[in-house]
């Protein structure tokens, strides 16, 4: 793969051992090294050396290093981040992008066998299908329904190795921690004239520092995903019966079948993740002839957990709660109502999980579809505004938080809402819904498009709506807690009534996956997950 450290794109026909200042490219201590491995050029000797290593432009206000103006560095390589990428480039800005897995979409990977309740049209980012459209890319039908594993192969991977993208993309590194170049969080005089520094993880395990004129955090919330405890710990032996839980939607009916298998299998969760598991495990039931299905949920009463049905707009969705509301009208699985998680027992019968008035049967395997939180580890030493509940953006939560309303209708939203004390650093994708169920990769998409406008100074287009989204059909002003769901990256809808947890976030940027149609016959299987 070529390299795509410089996080610049070389000028054609210029030999790669130019720095750009007219002399080879020169051995550098070790910060200069640094300034190097950001812009691409030595900024040894034929630079200066490392006096002056930050300079910013009188007329844009952009970091500079050397005269070269910095990347702007994108963590994720799920549909999200590399959309913004996308626009970026479109704009005339350099992107470097920092993927943690081995190949775009890693998040996505994880749950490739989940198909996404929207079909293609909403899932293709405008500034990407132009870039691959130049290719000779052909758009797959609009009206079909991608897997995971579909959206991957059939539309990020060629998306990464179009000529404008596949320079500024990096596999295999982890960023592990951004901050300013210089300033930890309490230092204020000056800041925001100082480059963002990304700690980054190699796969061989060395570490990396790269500079960034601006940051977006697209890595989505795959990695971190809820634990079972209703208080929102792990729930006491949670961690010892680790062998026998997955957080998230197993393939069952593929490389997961003989683990689940004429086995007991307990869901916790009300969210899409949690129909598409109880959907593909009461298929292998039926296939197999054997096992038993239970479903547990923090709510005493249903309601309107199944969803909007005929009246989704999103017409997957709808039929995948009607799918699930017939598994329990019928008594296929046992559910199990206002069940909080207090602790887990593992014995030689299995794992007996424990409520506040009820216990369980021993089960061989827990499926956890209980939602993702983001990981805010890696921005310990950056200024952020969070709410404190939902952790998404501050001017956000109040449109998402789905203890106010569970439309899942969220207008549209940009740059302005997503933006943070700490000068151009947005977190954007599932990441930036922190918590919250309500998420769509159209919503990413428009999110990343305001960004970039929003960073090569186009205030008006960063301030655009360009973007209707698809209603839900429900509508609820129930307050009572739900069990979260998602995936991807992300969480999906804890109250099951909204949600396309697609986005990544590298996972996660994964941004998570949607959740799709599915159901009991063989073949029929449904997705739900981000991005």
């Amino acid at each position: 793969m070529a390299d795509t450290s410089t996080g610049r794109a070389r000028q054609a026909g210029a030999a790669e051992s130019d720095c750009g200042c007219g002399s080879a490219c020169c051995d550098t201590t070790a910060v200069v090294a640094e300034v190097r491995a950001a812009t691409g050029c030595c900024a040894g000797d034929c630079c200066g050396g490392g006096e002056a290593l930050n300079e910013m432009s009188a007329t844009s206000g952009v970091a500079l290093v050397h005269g070269e103006r910095l990347p702007v560095a994108i963590i994720g390589a799920g549909p999200v981040g590399l959309a913004a990428a996308a626009h970026l480039l479109a704009r005339g800005e350099t992107p470097l992008v920092l993927e943690a897995g081995a190949a775009v979409g890693a998040s996505i990977r994880a749950w490739g066998h989940v198909r996404l309740f929207s079909p293609w049209r909403y899932a293709i980012d405008p500034a990407s299908e132009r870039l691959l459209a130049a290719t000779g890319w052909v758009s797959p039908d609009p009206d079909g329904y991608p897997t995971g594993h579909e959206l991957i192969d059939s539309y990020l991977a060629p998306l990464a190795a179009t000529p404008q993208l596949r320079p500024h993309i990096r596999l295999g590194a982890r960023v592990t921690a951004v901050a300013r170049r210089g300033f930890d969080k309490m230092k204020t005089d000056g800041r925001e004239e100082a480059p963002f520094v990304l700690h980054v993880a190699k796969e061989d395990g060395e570490e990396e520092v790269l500079l960034a004129r601006a940051v977006i955090d697209a890595s989505g919330t795959w990695g971190a995903p809820n634990p079972l405890g209703a208080n929102g710990l792990p729930a006491p032996g949670e961690r010892a019966a680790a062998d026998r839980i997955h957080y998230g939607i197993p393939d069952v009916l593929g490389a997961a079948r003989a683990e689940y298998a004429g086995r007991r299998t307990l869901v916790v969760g009300s969210g899409h993740s949690a129909f598409n598991a109880v959907l593909d495990l009461a298929t292998l039931i039926e296939e197999e002839g054997r096992g038993e299905l239970i479903w547990a949920v923090r709510r005493r009463t249903l309601g309107q957990v199944f969803g909007g049905g005929e009246n989704d707009a999103l017409a997957e969705r709808g039929k995948l709660g009607l799918r699930v509301r017939g598994l329990v009208e019928r008594g296929t699985l046992r559910l199990v109502t206002g069940f909080k998680v207090a602790r887990l027992h593992s014995g030689p019968q299995g794992v007996t999980t424990i409520g506040d008035d009820e216990i369980l049967p021993p089960v061989d395997r827990i499926v956890a579809a209980t939602g993702f939180r983001p990981d805010l580890t890696p921005l310990r030493e950056l200024r952020l505004d969070l709410d404190p509940a939902v952790e998404s953006p501050t001017i956000l939560a109040p449109l998402i938080d789905p203890n106010l309303h569970s439309c899942g209708t969220v207008r549209p939203h940009g740059a302005f809402e997503l933006k943070h004390p700490e000068h151009d650093f947005f977190i954007a994708g599932m990441k930036s819904y922190g918590r919250a169920p309500t998420f769509l990769m159209l919503t990413g998409y428009e999110q990343v498009r305001s960004i970039a406008a929003a960073l090569a100074g186009d205030r008006a287009a960063a301030r655009e709506v360009e973007l209707v989204l698809p209603e839900t059909g429900v509508c609820s002003t129930d307050r009572g807690a739900g069990d979260g769901d998602g995936c991807c990256g992300a969480p999906v809808a804890p109250r099951g009534l909204v949600a396309l947890p697609l986005a990544a976030g590298s996972a996660n940027s994964c941004g998570v996956p949607a959740l799709a149609s599915a159901g009991t016959g063989a073949g029929a299987r449904g997705g739900g997950c981000c991005g």
